[in-house]
């Protein structure tokens, strides 16, 4: 088994990236600047960071080094604060005070900066309004703020006094009297800046590096107030920020905090919220720098070096500084077991030899069904390594592992055609013409054909590259092979740990009860024409699933109906496979007016209606005026 954590062992050739933002980060020409390290999920960001924290100090755990000091956070960890962007700020400061080197050097300026950070949140003001006036007397003690607080209050009796601090609206109250005096005052940003500075200065270090790593991971509005606090607040000179983050999530979260709307026609409104993203984007994020994915070769080398980490122990390292050095002449070959054969004794050779073959077979179907995504490829190896154990405990013999592999990328990949299989074959004693028929046609990329005979995913480039990989599954008994993933016939889909955040908060928010219009908005904002092809097949299959399972809730037929009026794809074929699955006198009766509403957007919707068993309640409802 493989550990699924962040490491700073390259298994990926990733240190060429890493390289390249170290060489960034050491350009003193570009200071201050913030770079955004983007990548899907599971894309190695957070291995790149590390990898970047490692060149920069090395071992020294204080994270100092040749006037480099450099601070690592986990975005989460900011996630249940009331106000991000001072929790942020705290942070960092608290690491400058506490550092056995640098604390004593700013104790001053640190304690300075707390109260700044303080005083915000005495006056209930938070970060969230930027600047607040009167700032630098509480800095001095707060004695030029008291008399300009009593000449205010003195204006008012007792009573309206008393009723004003207290309650809801005493917030407000505060505040309106600090902004009476604001053209007076500097603001809390630009004295931040400057006593940040001025800490950074008399610590001597030459430049202050924060990695910030799981950004994504955060709600929009934090994720949005950690970077305004660095855009604002730290973005001084000698300073700079690597942020590691999913782009779409980030688009997502700036989009929901500043998109517009309006009554002209809708596509200006989106043109403008588009515009509005990607300009503030590139305000916080001066270098965003997109990692690539796996290429097969990269996957092959990627497959080569675990099973290596996985068999060889403290022997790995030497396979890991070959693989380094043959890096720094190819990049582009496969690295695989006949570069390391001169480093292996006898019996290391002989436990890796089974996987040979494997490596090869795996390579090409898992870079295109797990889009070549290095977490899911390991986390995929950890439930191919437990069945392979399993097949072993269960004696069961002429199983070739390569065809469950092939069985298991079409599991993660689009659960739906997996289970259609298993339907298929289960039937016919291990075989099924269907998948006879189907590898024929894709052999000749009758794409047409299938699309008609079967349905629209299978006829994807996608499902037809699955087909024509090998192993052939002509012929071959799959029984075996579908015990050995029984257990993700009946229950959740294996690879839901496989699936983004972005994805699994979307099925989330389509299946929650909302209101028509919040359903109505996520489907045309966040679904229709924004997910990729791989992100819109994993959603489509999630709330198949989801259906599958629950067919009487109200809410799960209301999000495929409401993807329906939007005319998204594929979406009549996944609600049809599940009526044929399900008890259809537990569809609820009353979604027949919901039916009859879309028509006029999707007359598909109209070949539903006779698909109904004809005992059930919803069938009797949907065609009482036919």
């Amino acid at each position: 088994m493989w550990a699924d954590n962040e490491t700073s062992d390259d298994l990926l050739g990733f240190k060429v990236h890493a390289d390249l933002l170290v060489d960034v980060i050491n350009d003193e020409n570009v200071l201050p600047v913030t770079i955004g390290v983007f990548g899907d999920w599971g894309s190695g960001k957070s291995s790149v960071l590390k990898i970047v924290e490692k060149q920069l100090i090395g071992d020294n755990k204080d994270g100092f080094r040749d006037g480099t000091l450099v601070l690592y956070f986990n975005g989460w960890v900011f996630e249940g604060y009331d106000d991000a962007k001072a929790a942020l700020l705290e942070s960092i400061i608290e690491k400058f005070a506490k550092h056995k080197t640098l604390g004593s050097k700013v104790k001053d300026e640190t304690s300075k900066l707390f109260k700044s950070v303080k005083w915000m949140r005495l006056m209930g003001l938070g970060f969230k309004k930027i600047a607040v006036p009167a700032a630098n007397a509480y800095l001095t003690g707060g004695v030029s703020l008291i008399p300009y607080l009593l000449r205010e209050f003195s204006q008012l009796d007792a009573t309206e006094l008393s009723d004003k601090l207290q309650g809801e609206e005493a917030e407000n109250f505060l505040n309106s009297i600090i902004r009476k005096n604001e053209d007076d005052e500097i603001t809390m940003v630009r004295e931040f800046r400057e006593d940040f500075k001025k800490m950074l200065d008399k610590s001597n270090i030459k430049k202050l590096v924060v990695i910030i790593d799981d950004l994504d991971r955060c709600t929009p509005d934090r994720l949005i107030e950690n970077l305004e606090a660095i855009k604002l607040f730290l973005n001084v000179d000698k300073t700079a920020f690597v942020i590691g983050a999913d782009p779409r999530i980030v688009r997502h979260a700036i989009e929901l905090r500043y998109k517009t709307d309006g009554i002209e026609n809708s596509s200006d409104v989106e043109s403008r919220n588009d515009r509005i993203v990607s300009d503030y984007l590139e305000k916080l994020i001066q270098v965003p720098y997109y990692l690539p994915k796996l290429t097969d070769n990269e996957v092959e080398t990627y497959l080569s070096l675990l099973f290596c980490q996985k068999e060889l122990g403290s022997n790995f390292n030497k396979v890991l500084e070959a693989f380094y050095s043959t890096r720094e002449n190819n990049r582009y070959d496969v690295f695989g077991l006949g570069d390391i054969d001169s480093i292996l004794k006898p019996e290391e050779k002989s436990k890796l030899t089974s996987s040979v073959s494997i490596i090869a077979s795996l390579a090409p179907i898992i870079t295109e069904g797990l889009k070549g995504n290095p977490r899911q490829i390991k986390r995929f190896l950890n439930t191919y390594s437990l069945r392979d154990r399993l097949v072993r405990v269960a004696k069961i013999h002429d199983f070739k592992m390569d065809v469950l592999a092939k069985l298991m990328v079409l599991e993660y990949s689009s659960q739906s055609l997996f289970r259609q299989i298993y339907e298929w074959q289960s039937t016919q004693k291990g075989e099924s013409k269907e998948i006879i028929e189907l590898e024929s046609l894709a052999s000749k990329n009758s794409i047409d054909i299938i699309k008609d005979k079967y349905s629209a995913d299978w006829g994807t480039e996608k499902s037809v590259k699955w087909l024509n990989a090998e192993p052939i599954l002509t012929g071959i008994d799959l029984r075996d092979y579908y015990w050995i993933t029984r257990d993700q016939l009946t229950t959740s889909i294996s690879g839901s740990s496989l699936i983004s955040p972005h994805i699994r908060s979307l099925v989330k928010k389509l299946i929650e009860p909302v209101s028509g219009s919040a359903l109505t908005r996520t489907v045309s904002k966040e679904i229709k024409n924004k997910l990729n092809g791989d992100d819109y097949t994993t959603l489509m299959s999630l709330l198949e699933k989801e259906l599958t399972k629950a067919p009487e809730k109200t809410e799960m037929h209301e999000a495929f109906i409401e993807l329906m009026a939007e005319n998204c794809p594929n979406v009549i074929d996944a609600y049809i496979r599940v009526i044929k699955k399900v008890d259809n006198n537990k569809i609820p009766f009353s979604l027949a007016q919901n039916f009859k509403l879309i028509e006029s957007k999707n007359s598909g919707v109209k070949k539903l209606y006779n698909l109904f068993s004809k005992e059930s309640s919803i069938y009797n409802n949907i065609n009482a005026d036919n």
